[in-house]
């Protein structure tokens, strides 16, 4: 008997299920596979598959506008609600988590201090506030509302930092790259001596790690200066 879970989709008060592989389902589900090749397990639809009640064809044509298992298969797949195991859903949650808490520690500060949350205390308050992850929802949809339940424990805001940085020439070269690819530029101007002077924007979360990296790859030569800090 080949491992299989349950797709189920639900409309008009009537439900219809297909026995799928689990893995090939999530993967299908989730956009990392492309092509529905052998997710299906069993060529059926049912109203309830664990007691192996077919779906009728009239109540298919109703609904999906077919009979063919494959493409109905496909909708509720997509569609519809998947039924993970167990070890399935905890991985999936644990990947959103490490995704949301990644967020929140780059683009979120102290409310009291604007300092940087670190990531292991942005862990312990989503378990005292009890956050519930969603294992199919995107996590930057769900950021929003784990931010709002962290704020019942845990001063918690967005910010954006708003920094002016002057660069000699002689470590524009070595420099800029790094400005470009961690920051938004929002200003730059290119100097008569060759320095470069600009205004950019940065993640509160990551403006100590910016300015000492900065700091480093100009042998502490940069002018740095926080300009403002802008809550989002």
């Amino acid at each position: 008997m080949p491992d299989y879970t349950i797709a189920r989709y639900k409309k008009g008060g009537k439900k219809f299920e297909v026995l799928v592989d689990p893995d090939k389902a999530l993967e299908y589900k989730l956009g990392r596979k492309k092509d529905f090749t052998n997710v299906l397990v069993f060529d059926e639809v049912y109203t309830d598959a664990n007691k192996g009640l077919r779906a009728a064809k009239s109540d298919l044509i109703n609904v999906f506008g077919t009979t063919e298992v494959e493409k109905i298969a496909e909708k509720i797949v997509r569609e519809g609600d998947l039924l993970l195991k167990t070890e399935q859903r905890r991985r999936l949650i644990e990947e959103k988590r490490k995704q949301i808490i990644d967020y929140i520690s780059r683009f979120c500060v102290d409310a009291r201090t604007s300092a940087p949350i670190p990531p292991l205390r942005i862990e312990m308050a989503m378990k005292e506030a009890g956050v519930k992850i969603d294992p199919f929802k995107p996590a930057e949809e769900q950021i929003s509302d784990v931010i709002s339940e962290l704020s019942k424990v845990l001063p918690i805001k967005k910010q954006m930092t708003i920094i002016s940085v002057r660069i000699p020439s002689i470590y524009v070269g070595k420099a800029y790259g790094y400005l470009r690819n961690s920051s938004d530029i929002l200003k730059e101007e290119w100097l008569n001596d060759g320095s470069l002077s600009a205004t950019v924007s940065i993640p509160s979360g990551l403006k100590v790690d910016f300015m000492e990296r900065l700091s480093r790859l100009t042998g502490g030569a940069a002018f740095l200066e926080i300009v403002e800090e802008k809550t989002i």
